[in-house]
């Protein structure tokens, strides 16, 4: 991984982070942490990545003269700024690959929601791309599943669903080494408000007619008309459907298709639209109750603190 020339001079336009701030981010990030958090390059570099989110999320916007980095990028700066990391620059490229490896076998969930006549369900967009999901996100580490959609959901769509969510009803499905468990909400009046607590990862929030999502064509695959993507929204439709033909909801449904599609919150301007959206995709049909093979800690790693916060109660008491 090739490294950055770090600035000093926090005026000039696209500058990088000082020492300074990378100090104080790998401080705070990655040194002030329970040990066991210690232990592995996944878990650091999942602390790494907490860093990232904070420097772009409020660093970089409370000061735009600083340059917006990528997590690779990112990466690189603390390792090669940070004595705590330092040693151990020389491996970052494979370091950072097997974490990329790694966080694709993180188990996710998240939510199904639907509203009370289940004709609509509740999408996101990501920051980046047009590509649309349930709200969904990874597990912590020794998180519950059910535990795990509330927080994601809240975070994307700033809706609590701990009162609505059964957890014992889910349709869950493996992608490659990838455990997804979606758990149905469903009963979710159509007037909710709806924005996401996180910033720079969610664009827009937007209710969608089930009935519209089917194949565009057999040479389009998960793709909807106005060209929208919903690759992970597909392989759910099947059994979402099937769910909804055993569980009737509490509104009868209306059949005449006026209710449209709407885009609830856009990230351009935070408040809601008006906008419809019609999108198409092919279904498949889901895996219930499968579980990826346990994942496999990639490096045997034992990180020593101890050093570093000596050198670094000397350096404050000495100011």
């Amino acid at each position: 991984m090739a490294g950055l020339n770090r600035s000093s001079s926090a005026s000039s336009k696209n500058a990088l982070p000082t020492q300074e701030l990378l100090d104080d981010l790998c401080s705070r990030f990655v040194l002030n942490v329970p040990k066991e958090d210690q232990q592995s390059f996944e878990r650091i570099l999942f602390l790494v990545e907490y860093a990232h989110w904070f420097y772009e999320d409020n660093t970089v916007e409370k000061n735009p003269s600083l340059k917006s980095l990528t997590l690779k990028e990112f990466t690189s700066l603390l390792f090669n700024n940070c004595d705590v990391l330092k040693p151990y620059v020389a491996n970052i490229d494979d370091i950072f690959k097997d974490f990329t490896s790694y966080k694709v076998r993180v188990p996710v969930t998240g939510a199904i929601i639907l509203d009370e006549t289940y004709e609509l369900c509740l999408l996101v967009k990501g920051w980046k791309g047009s590509s649309w999901s349930f709200p969904r996100g990874k597990k912590s580490k020794d998180e519950e599943d059910h535990k795990c959609a509330i927080r994601e959901v809240l975070e994307e769509t700033g809706f609590d669903v701990s009162k609505l969510l059964n957890k014992d009803d889910y349709i869950e499905m493996i992608f490659g080494q990838q455990r997804v468990r979606l758990y149905v909400v469903a009963g979710v009046k159509d007037d909710t408000s709806f924005a996401p607590l996180t910033k720079k990862e969610i664009s827009e929030i937007a209710w969608h007619r089930l009935d519209e999502l089917q194949p565009a064509n057999d040479d389009v695959i998960s793709r909807g008309i106005t060209g929208l993507k919903l690759y992970m929204v597909a392989p759910f439709l099947a059994s979402l459907k099937s769910w909804i033909s055993k569980h009737p909801p509490p509104v009868a449904p209306r059949h005449d298709k006026a209710r449209k599609g709407i885009s609830l919150w856009r990230a351009k301007n935070g408040s809601s639209g008006s906008s419809s959206t019609t999108v198409e995709i092919q279904t498949s049909k889901a895996v219930v109750g499968v579980h990826p093979p346990p994942v496999r800690s990639f490096l045997n790693f034992r990180f020593d603190t101890a050093p570093i916060l000596q050198a670094l109660d000397a350096a404050f008491s000495s100011t």
